[in-house]
């Protein structure tokens, strides 16, 4: 195989982020007894990407993050209920947890690959607690030598401080023998091309790229992965 190592990306790669997200918000206005609007859903999800791309650049924490998206949601849409912004975040924080859903061809892909003796792991910028539940009841859940959280690694794709930890976790790798996928260009991409490693944008909606920020390979289904492994 090209690669020994393959270091998937979570969310938007392997698990359907919107989709989870969706069942959350749903589960919180459903505990105040509030209609989540389509509006509030567009609403939130351009807050969080916003604060989400702060804390890849470093300026928000991501204990900030958590509280600071529903304080900003809550004041926006004037939404009046017994819980705060931390309560909130927490309620939301459970459902998250559990909306574990995957994205198309993703079972397969790691089926396949763990089959053929390939080592995987993730390396997420998600919250330590979702993304273990999450992958812990879905199907994926043995695929994994170990699971790179930022919480734990203390720093945060694209950062070269979670790539050593990363490393470390998978006994020293070669660079040459690791392969990054993920649907970020700014975190996964930019993350792999600055540590030395080579990059797989997974890109299933065709986006253009006007950045400078260039991957090795692109795919637009997780199945063209098979093709750049076995490649020589």
């Amino acid at each position: 195989m090209r690669y020994k190592v393959i270091l998937f990306d979570a969310d938007d790669t392997l698990y359907d982020y919107a989709k989870a997200e969706a069942f959350a918000l749903s589960g919180v206005f459903g505990e105040i007894d509030q209609e989540c609007t389509d509006a509030i859903v567009d609403s939130y999800r351009s807050i969080n990407q916003k604060l989400w791309n702060e804390f890849e650049q470093g300026s928000v924490t991501q204990s900030e993050l958590r509280t600071a998206r529903f304080e900003r949601l809550l004041a926006e849409h004037d939404i009046q209920c017994d819980l705060d912004a931390e309560a909130f975040s927490n309620a939301y924080i459970k459902y998250l947890g559990q909306g574990s859903f995957l994205t198309e061809g993703a079972e397969e892909i790691c089926r396949q690959l763990a089959e053929r003796g390939q080592r995987m792991a993730i390396i997420t910028n998600g919250i330590k607690e979702v993304q273990f539940n999450r992958i812990s009841v879905s199907p994926l859940c043995d695929s994994f030598e170990c699971i790179i959280v930022s919480e734990d690694a203390g720093s945060q794709k694209p950062h070269e401080g979670i790539f050593d930890y990363a490393f470390d976790k998978l006994d020293s790798p070669e660079k040459m023998d690791v392969l990054i996928v993920g649907d970020s260009l700014t975190s996964d991409i930019l993350g792999g091309i600055r540590y030395g490693i080579d990059t797989c944008w997974y890109n299933p909606q065709r986006k253009s790229n006007p950045t400078s920020i260039k991957p090795k390979y692109e795919i637009h289904t997780l199945g063209e992965l098979r093709d750049i492994i076995s490649s020589e």
